[in-house]
């Protein structure tokens, strides 16, 4: 390892998650390919280029691994995800075979149910507030539902059982980031619950249209998909199709509710919405991801092992004022914005139209009902971080 100088950062620190922003600028002027022991070792770039380049590097890095703690090859058992766990070439061939649930068509009848659950949601929240003063939390009784019960149609899952699958999603990917024993009862749970509805689609000589049914049925060279695949990309689905969007779609409204300019802008100009939506996915990217060096490669000077974890945290390249101007104010209007914020090269979100559409519909639906809100000062607001960096609470009043 050739670093010049080892940093303390822990991504976990309550500090960190709170504000991460001006340690990443402090690291790209000052040491931009960083090392830090913490959790094992991992290297930390801050610059958009070399997080670029490290993303679409499959030569040098592997996604053999996505996160950023936990055991490495050789530690221990690896969770299988497909495709994000997958390498080129298999990772392409996986990544086809999802494809037709993130098309066009797919997203267009998605969109009227995405709407349906935005209005249910929002009038829900009214009448509630209409008995506690105009208070409501934004995170707690919005943010966290919309993706969970669009995802739990898309997939084949019972949304009456949203609790559920929002307990997995703090369990695995809050808690039991640093926590193995929480996260590996939360996971072991999660491939049973999915095990009994592959069985049950299995079963059924009439199975319903989803997408359950359609890996059950799909075929890789030739034959059926193996069922710890299958289960493996439920998983993924389910888990990172809640979590990063409602993260999106909670920093948004914080955002709004702290940068009341911003919100009166947008109600006002609501044709905006689609522009803004990409500055904010910018400003307030969810995500940080990992790979495993596989050979000996240099990056930012710095020389980076085989088998050493490197991450890639994409809330800083979409800080760098290398390719961003202003990269730490919202532009809602930014006429160019190349923003990682769902990844880069062929590992990128293939669910990024889908968390759009509902990031749209949800701003719209919200400011449509509220078009007046601030923060509740009587109450926190809290993050929570790591591999995923979002509202935990976001505590309003609503009205001016």
């Amino acid at each position: 390892m050739a670093a010049e100088r080892v940093i303390d950062l822990d991504i976990f620190d309550p500090d960190f998650v709170r504000d991460p922003f001006p340690v990443y600028a402090e690291l790209r002027r000052s040491e931009p390919v960083a090392f830090s022991e913490r959790w094992g070792g991992q290297w930390i770039p801050t610059r958009y280029a070399d997080i670029e380049a490290i993303a679409r590097d499959n030569d040098h890095f592997s996604s053999v691994t996505v996160s950023v703690i936990g055991p490495k090859p050789g530690d221990g058992p690896l969770f299988v995800g497909p495709p994000v766990t997958l390498d080129p070439p298999l990772h392409g061939d996986v990544r086809r075979l999802l494809l037709p649930a993130f098309s066009p068509a797919a997203i267009e009848r998605l969109t009227p149910i995405t709407r349906r659950i935005a209005r249910e949601l929002v009038a829900e929240i009214a009448e509630r507030a209409a008995g506690t003063g105009g208070r409501c939390d934004a995170a707690e009784e919005y943010a966290q539902h919309v993706p969970v019960r669009v995802i739990a149609g898309l997939i084949g899952i019972p949304v009456e059982e949203e609790d559920r699958f929002t307990d997995w999603v703090t369990r695995i990917l809050k808690t039991g980031a640093t926590q193995p024993e929480v996260l590996n009862a939360a996971a072991k749970e999660v491939r049973e619950y999915f095990t009994a509805h592959i069985d049950a689609r299995r079963a059924d000589p009439s199975p319903p249209d989803d997408l359950i049914t359609y890996l059950v049925g799909a075929e890789l060279d030739g034959a059926p998909l193996d069922q710890k695949h299958i289960i493996g990309m439920l998983y993924v689905l389910l888990l990172a199709g809640i979590d990063t969007t409602w993260s999106s779609l909670g920093a948004s409204l914080w955002h709004l509710a702290t940068h009341p300019a911003d919100r009166a802008r947008l109600v006002r100009e609501p044709e905006l919405l689609p522009v803004a939506i990409e500055e904010l996915l910018r400003l307030y990217t969810p995500a940080t991801m990992a790979r495993i060096v596989k050979e000996e490669v240099e990056v930012g000077g710095r020389t980076l092992s085989p088998g050493e974890r490197v991450l890639l945290p994409f809330p800083a390249a979409n800080r760098d004022p290398e390719l961003f101007d202003r990269p730490d104010e919202a532009v809602l209007d930014r006429p160019v914005n190349r923003h990682a914020s769902f990844g880069l090269g062929v590992h990128r979100c293939l669910g990024s139209n889908l968390a759009r559409m509902e990031l749209q519909i949800g701003l719209e639906e919200w400011l449509k009902a509220f078009p007046a809100f601030r923060i509740d000062e009587t109450r926190p607001v809290t993050w929570t971080g790591g591999q995923v960096r979002s509202v935990n609470t976001l505590p309003l009043v609503l009205g001016d």
